[in-house]
This record gives C-alpha cells, sequence and structure tokens, in this order.
C-alpha cells in the first residue's frame, strides 16, 4: 500500500513509475495489489525512483490512512524535470 500511495503522492503513472524503477508494468501493478513478493533488490529500486529509504516501504500507515486515491484514468505525461 505505500508504494501506491507514494507514487500517487507523486502523481506519476504506474507505467511511468514502472519505468523509472526499471520494473515491468504488469509486475509492477502486481506488487501494488498484494499478489506479488518483491525481491529486495526490486524493493531497493523502487525507493530509489520514489526517492525514499527502503524503509519508508515498510512503514505502518495511521490510523486516518485509507486506501490511496486513484490517479484519472489514461496514460499520463511525465511532468518535465
Amino acid at each position: 500500500m505505500n508504494i501506491r500511495r507514494l507514487r500517487v503522492e507523486r502523481g506519476v503513472s504506474q507505467e511511468a513509475f514502472a519505468v523509472d524503477a526499471g520494473v515491468d508494468r504488469t509486475y509492477m501493478s502486481r506488487i501494488e495489489r498484494r499478489l506479488e513478493n518483491p525481491t529486495v533488490t526490486v524493493l531497493e529500486k523502487i525507493a530509489a525512483a520514489l526517492g525514499v529509504e527502503i524503509a519508508a516501504l515498510f512503514a505502518d500507515p495511521g490510523p486516518e490512512d485509507g486506501a490511496p486515491p486513484s490517479l484519472p484514468a489514461g496514460r499520463k505525461r511525465r511532468k518535465p524535470a
């Protein structure tokens, strides 16, 4: 849930995020839906793409934190850096 929450907070589509992390988009989708258990190597790539320490991926969500909202449907272009 933290991966998706952090990605959505940054306004990055799943596809663009998967490219940034060097992970297949369908694999990223399965990770976010809790259908896959990523390796430490993949978690390191994800944390680097999000710009966070790997520990942030394991933080317990607070009671006020629900499921992250979905981004609007459709492919999104990344904002230029």
